[in-house]
């Protein structure tokens, strides 16, 4: 339907030129609307509140209190023209882009927020980075996104999706709108209705035009490009307002919401990463940009922000001593360690395996000489692999599931039984589609451990991260703490403890119908805290609190995550039940520690309680959170805090358990501690013990010889997540609705479910 709606003069429209309707504009240029505004109340606020957080007490009106003085902050950003995410700000300059490929830059910005510390009010700030779209000619990002050489090879479905929602200014005059669509037919034959108003008596007042006549002819505007291309839509769904493609231009700070690439998402930390003495630097001098003191508003309310950095005082724990092959001690030196000339603690047999290659360019028997050789230094027994699988070339082309199909026939037409192990090697290095549907045919149909590589460069370290993975997948341990070891953890050694480590995954944010995948891993054979197994389900999509825990479907029959961890630790460690549980929580913002206790314990509680009546296990709940923006320095050392620094004073909660650690030793950018917070310790931890046995537990992750910056329990939950999720390629709901626009509501749609793993392999760390 063309449009009978006058859109000023850079749409063609029903009603006569756009010159026409400037005219009458002109005629009542002082015309005043009328607009009725509601003011509705929220809360008061007392003042009694903000001044409490200055001298860093909590009262009951705290958090209000710190939200009005953060609205503050938004609003000072606002009025400067910034776009606002959360509490970061980001400022309209193109200095702080940064291109990662597709039509979508980084743009660097400021986080500040107001926050009750043991120092009193501060104010936390930081550099914050958001996906926008490369502002400029529409035609410039669709081809940046596409990755094609000229608009005509566009696919138009896939743009007209992309650009929904988005605003465009157009030539030459400069308004403003929000893309609905794009037409169906090419500019020099998509037609409208104009009102001809040079008609004569008795002839049409309307005549039919191509939206190219009506702006070359009519409005003298040359289109250089536009003519075979479809046009921009800005009008309503049954009254569109059609404006040639290369007159519209994306307006800049546009937030992109779908997922980056893995090419994109590595081209932004590269881009985005800054060494401390930076980031000190450009913090600095964000706020003195920012210049708070001046806001009234603040100054009203008492608060007057100092220019220096907080000093605090931390401590660096020692790294914990190590036990490798035959009994050897191995200290970490700056959170690192190696096995050079060294065996592995447990280190496995591989008997019965073969080498699978999808297409991918190898030296396969090097690969596989060396392979066996490097495992031999590191005592992990190799024996020849019974065969290597080659894809049949002509299976190149066909869709992935097809693929694994075709190659698991030819393993099974060729081994005289089932295989212990194995190897498979990929074409692309990251975000192969073979991938999720290979892990699922071995782990969920056959129970047969995989390792995946996609070897680029091999190395003695390559083939030694590899082994790694193998052995931990295949029942063996890399390395052991030497208190695990004697054993002589504080607490945790002297009675039966489970460890678990909880995590959810979400879609992107442009996602609304993706199920979000939650993972928890559980310690086993006790008194070990290096050993983890997982149990992965999926839930409704956005939600955080794991909801299957404790999943009662008769009355005898409780199908939850929690009873399956539990008998696996009780059947591992010796028929023990756990007098002590552990919980490591991520992903959880403060105004969700409640809702963990309250929902997530109480699961845990039922199905320990569903298992037996009168066992009372003594619970710990531990918050893990990496997604803050707190960052120590150690001026004048150009350095990051050395691995192993703990701060637990000055910046930490006025009331609450917690503290900062950063087990990990930063080599790039700037180190990111992770923030724990002890929300329950039932047990009775004393604070050194407690800090201790978190230290420690970044040293017992099984795929790397480096301290890492969280947990291993919570990393191993992550990963297993991330690797179920494979299993279920889900649609992608940025290409078949708008990321734009919001997020739609699920609604109550039947969330599918993960199919179950094998039984052989369901105890191992196959997510290693």
């Amino acid at each position: 339907m063309p449009s009978n709606r006058n859109n000023g003069n850079a749409s063609p429209d029903g009603h006569g030129s756009p010159n026409e309707s400037d005219r009458k504009r002109l005629r009542r240029p002082n015309r005043s609307k009328t607009f009725n505004v509601e003011i509705s109340y929220a809360a008061k606020i007392p003042m009694k509140a903000i001044g409490d957080a200055l001298r860093g007490q909590e009262s009951e009106n705290s958090q209000e209190a710190l939200r009005v003085l953060d609205i503050i902050l938004r609003q000072h950003a606002s009025k400067q023209g910034c776009l606002l995410v959360r509490q970061s700000f980001f400022h309209n300059d193109p200095k702080n882009f940064a291109d990662v490929g597709g039509g979508v830059l980084g743009c660097r910005g400021f986080h500040s927020s107001f926050r009750t510390t043991q120092g009193g009010l501060s104010l936390n700030i930081d550099v914050s980075t958001t996906m926008i779209i490369q502002p400029g000619p529409v035609v410039d990002f669709l081809i940046a996104n596409q990755n094609v050489r000229d608009p005509f090879s566009l696919d138009w479905m896939k743009a007209k999706r992309t650009l929904k929602n988005l605003r465009v200014k157009t030539s030459p005059s400069n308004l403003e709108y929000k893309i609905t669509g794009l037409s169906e037919k090419p500019c020099r034959e998509q037609t409208f209705t104009l009102r001809n108003k040079h008609a004569k008596d008795g002839e049409d007042g309307e005549i039919e035009v191509t939206v190219y006549d009506y702006f070359v002819n009519h409005r003298n505007i040359q289109l250089r490009y536009s003519a075979d291309l479809p046009c921009i839509n800005v009008g309503k769904p049954k009254r569109p307002t059609y404006i040639p493609l290369e007159l519209c231009s994306l307006v800049s700070l546009q937030r992109y919401t779908k997922a980056l690439s893995t090419l994109q998402r590595a081209s932004l930390v590269e881009k985005s990463r800054q060494k401390p003495q930076e980031r000190m630097s450009v913090l600095s001098n964000a706020l003195k940009i920012n210049n708070y003191d001046a806001e009234p508003m603040l100054r009203s309310c008492g608060v007057s922000i100092s220019s220096g950095f907080t000093q605090v005082e931390g401590r660096v724990l020692p790294a914990p001593r190590l036990k490798v092959g035959n009994g050897d001690d191995f200290f970490p030196r700056n959170g690192r360690w190696n096995f050079n000339n060294k065996k592995l603690v447990k280190p496995t047999k591989i008997e019965k395996w073969a080498v699978v290659n999808f297409s991918a360019r190898c030296d396969l028997k090097g690969l596989v000489r060396d392979l066996i050789k490097c495992g031999e230094m590191k005592g992990i027994s190799i024996e020849p692999p019974f065969d290597v699988f080659e894809e049949n070339p002509q299976s190149r082309r066909a869709p992935p599931l097809v693929r694994v199909e075709r190659m698991f026939e030819d393993i099974q037409s060729k081994l005289p039984g089932q295989p212990q192990f194995l190897l498979c090697l990929l074409p692309e290095r990251k975000n192969s589609a073979l991938y999720g549907p290979w892990k699922r045919k071995n782990l969920a149909e056959y129970g047969i451990v995989t390792q995946c590589i996609a070897p680029t460069r091999v190395n003695d370290q390559y083939l030694t991260n590899v082994l790694l993975k193998i052995n931990a997948k295949l029942g063996g341990l890399n390395s052991l703490l030497a208190v695990e070891y004697s054993p002589s953890i504080p607490v945790v050694s002297k009675a039966p403890t489970i460890i678990l480590g909880m995590d959810v995954s979400h879609g992107s944010p442009g996602q609304s119908d993706v199920p979000s995948i939650a993972a928890v891993v559980s310690s086993r054979q006790w008194p070990l805290i290096s050993r983890y197994r997982a149990s992965v389900r999926t839930q409704s999509p956005k939600v955080e609190m794991i909801d299957s825990l404790y999943k009662r479907i008769s009355e005898s029959e409780d199908d939850g995550i929690m009873r399956e961890l539990l008998l696996d630790f009780y059947t591992s460690s010796g028929k023990q039940k756990p007098d002590q549980i552990i919980i490591f929580r991520d992903g959880v913002s403060e105004s969700q520690f409640n809702q963990v206790l309250n929902i997530e314990l109480d699961q845990i509680i039922e199905a320990c309680k569903f298992l037996d009546e009168n066992w009372n296990p003594k619970f710990v709940v531990i918050i893990a959170q990496k997604n803050h923006h707190t960052k120590f320095f150690q001026p004048p050392s150009p350095d990051n805090v050395p691995p192993g620094t703990i701060i637990d004073n000055k910046v930490c909660h006025p009331r609450n358990n917690d503290f900062y650690l950063c087990a990990q030793a930063g080599m790039i950018g700037t180190t990111r501690p992770t923030h724990y917070h002890v929300l329950l310790d039932e047990v009775g931890f004393s604070a050194d013990d407690l800090q201790e046995l978190v230290h420690s537990l970044s040293y017992v992750y099984q795929r790397s010889t480096t301290a890492i910056s969280v947990v291993a329990p919570v990393c191993y939950a992550h990963l297993a997540a991330t690797q179920m999720g494979q299993f279920m390629k889900f649609e992608d709901a940025s290409e078949t609705s708008s990321s734009h626009g919001g997020v739609t509501s699920a609604g109550a749609v039947p969330v599918p479910q993960l199919p179950r793993l094998k039984e052989n392999v369901s105890s191992s760390m196959f997510f290693c």
